[in-house]
């Protein structure tokens, strides 16, 4: 799809064939397109940009994620279509390996999975479903290297039974959410409410920037998620009132 410069959509569009193209591509699910659209218009109340409050999530995040003694990145179909190569980044800069987490998980959509990750990059890439965590579906299922013995664990566009059944089984998790009354932005432990392709580059800068550790251990005690998101919440009233009063 061809998009002139000047249209006003641009990205948004942009970021929607890349999507799209991961679905005809066959490691993103065609529910993948629904997640994505849901999360558009939360991005419109955050005027589509990083706020004050997401890049102060975003620091908390790099803080913890560096702190981790075993971090992992999991990754899912959307993530795979938006950020494939930002995120791979991010797992070199910590270092933490990805694993591959999928709701519809077929034999076939987790090597088209591997396949899309390995092709930007990544090397330290895990795929096996050889332990659970406490989730009825194909998500329950887990490397035994990775999430299974993670301390902390990013879990991007996630769904709310698998950040629930994480936290049971003692893990911290990260997420990235730009609805943030949902499940997962509220059972998390440091939810970015951000749109993944802002965030991500930003994570990584912190995790370069942030090193000294009792500069990390403050960061991550001095950060309150549910202020964080009674935080978004107002700025997307804000944002919202603005809008009622033009004429």
């Amino acid at each position: 799809m061809i998009v002139p410069d000047s249209h006003p959509r641009r990205q948004s569009l942009l970021l929607r064939e890349r999507v799209a193209a991961g679905v005809k591509s066959g490691f993103t699910s065609s529910v993948g397109l629904i997640a994505h659209g849901r999360g558009e218009a939360f991005d419109y109340l955050l005027g589509e940009e990083t706020t004050p409050v997401a890049e102060a999530a975003c620091r908390a995040a790099a803080a913890q994620l560096l702190l981790a003694e075993r971090p992992v990145l999991s990754v899912n179909g959307n993530v795979a279509a938006l950020v494939p190569e930002e995120y791979v980044a991010l797992g070199k800069a910590i270092p933490a390996p990805i694993e591959v987490n999928l709701f519809y998980r077929t034999p076939e959509r987790m090597r088209f999975m591997e396949a899309q990750m390995r092709s930007h990059g990544c090397e330290n890439l895990l795929c096996n479903e050889d332990a659970r965590i406490g989730v009825d579906s194909e998500r329950g299922k887990v490397d035994a290297r990775g999430q299974a013995v993670a301390d902390v664990i990013l879990v991007p566009l996630e769904d709310g039974d698998r950040t629930e059944a994480l936290k049971r089984a003692g893990k911290f998790v990260v997420t990235i959410d730009l609805n943030p009354l949902s499940r997962t932005a509220r059972k998390a432990d440091i939810t970015i409410v951000d749109n993944i392709v802002r965030c991500v580059p930003l994570m990584t800068r912190f995790v370069g920037d942030l090193r000294d550790r009792d500069d990390l251990e403050e960061i991550t005690r001095s950060f309150d998620n549910k202020q964080n998101l009674r935080d978004s919440l107002q700025v997307m009233k804000a944002r919202l009132d603005d809008t009622h009063s033009v004429d």
